[in-house]
C-alpha cells in the first residue's frame, strides 16, 4: 500500500474527548466480528413494516407529531455535526493532497481522529434511520419501493465498506452528512407545521440526484486506477457493489423526481399534502 506517513491533518479549533479517545483499530475489529448484525437488523427491519402495514390496515393513523418533530430535529442536528466534523478533513485533503489521495487513501478513518469517529457514527447512524419508516408505517403514508431498498441497502453497503476502510468512502459520508443536514431540516420544519417553499423539496431532491452522479463517476475513476494497476483503496468487489446501488438510486430518484415534480397529476394533488406524504422521495445516505 501507498506510504502516506506524511499526510498533514486540518487544524482543529476543538476536539471533543470521545473524538480525541477515538481507537479506529476497535471498532474496525467490532464491525467486522459483527457482520451478520446488519442482516439480522434488515430482517427485523423488514418484518415491522410490511407486518405493521399489514396490522395498521383496519386502524386508524397515529399523529405523532410531537415525536416526529423530536425525531427530524434529532437527526438534523446530527447530520449538521457530521458535516461540520468530515467537511474540513475533505477539503483538506482535496486541496492539499488532490483527488487521488481523497479517492484512494484512506486517511480520514486511519490518521485523523475526528473523522474516524464520525465516519464510524455515520456507518451506525443507519440503524436509527431505520425508524424513519416505522412512522410512515403508523401514519400509514405512501411506503414506496425507493425508500425500503435504499434504507436496507445503505445500511448493509455502509458497514461492509467500514470493515474494508474504502477509501472513497470519503466522498461519500460528506456528501451524506451534508445532504441530510437540508433534509432533516426540511422535515423537522414540515412536522412544526411551517411550510418551507416547495423548491427547497426539489433542491433537496436534486442535491440527491447529483449525489448519485458523482457517487459513480468516483467509482467510475477507482476503477479506471486500480485497471492501471495503481494503488488504490478499494476493491474491486466493492466498486461493483457501489456503482450498482448508485445507479440504482438515480433511476429510482430520477422516477420520483418526476413523479413528484414534473407530473402535472402529481403537482395538483400535493399542494395540500400531510406532513409526510413526501417522506420517501428525499431519503439518501451513501453515501
Amino acid at each position: 500500500m501507498k506510504e502516506y506517513t506524511q499526510v498533514t491533518m486540518p487544524n482543529y479549533s476543538y476536539m471533543f474527548n470521545f473524538e480525541s479517545d477515538f481507537i479506529h483499530q476497535k471498532t474496525r475489529t467490532w464491525m467486522q466480528d459483527n457482520w451478520t448484525l446488519g442482516f439480522y437488523y434488515c430482517g427485523i427491519y423488514m418484518v415491522l413494516i410490511f407486518g405493521g402495514q399489514y396490522l395498521m390496515q383496519n386502524r386508524p393513523r397515529f399523529e405523532l407529531r410531537g415525536v416526529l418533530v423530536l425525531w427530524n430535529t434529532l437527526l438534523a442536528t446530527f447530520s449538521i455535526m457530521g458535516a461540520c466534523r468530515t467537511v474540513p478533513e475533505f477539503f483538506h485533503t482535496l486541496t492539499q493532497h488532490g483527488l487521488y489521495h481523497s479517492v484512494c487513501i484512506p486517511s480520514f478513518i486511519e490518521q485523523d481522529k475526528v473523522s474516524g469517529f464520525w465516519t464510524w457514527m455515520f456507518v451506525l447512524s443507519k440503524l436509527p434511520e431505520l425508524g424513519d419508516t416505522i412512522f410512515i408505517v403508523l401514519r400509514k403514508q405512501p411506503l414506496i419501493f425507493l425508500h425500503w431498498y435504499h434504507h436496507i441497502t445503505v445500511l448493509l453497503y455502509s458497514w461492509f465498506s467500514y470493515t474494508e476502510y474504502t477509501a472513497s468512502a470519503r466522498w461519500f459520508i460528506v456528501m451524506n452528512y451534508c445532504v441530510h443536514s437540508v433534509m432533516y431540516s426540511y422535515y423537522a420544519l414540515r412536522a412544526m407545521r411551517y411550510s418551507p417553499p416547495r423548491q427547497i423539496a426539489m433542491l433537496i431532491t436534486s442535491l440527491q440526484l447529483i449525489q448519485m452522479i458523482i457517487g459513480c463517476a468516483v467509482n467510475l475513476w477507482a476503477r479506471q486506477l486500480l485497471q492501471q494497476q495503481q494503488e488504490c483503496q478499494i476493491t474491486p468487489f466493492n466498486i461493483k457493489l457501489s456503482i450498482t446501488m448508485y445507479f440504482s438510486y438515480f433511476v429510482l430518484f430520477a422516477r420520483f423526481f418526476y413523479k413528484a415534480y414534473m407530473s402535472g397529476e402529481r403537482r395538483s394533488k400535493t399542494r395540500n399534502a400531510p406532513v409526510t406524504a413526501d417522506y420517501p422521495l428525499l431519503k439518501s445516505k451513501v453515501q
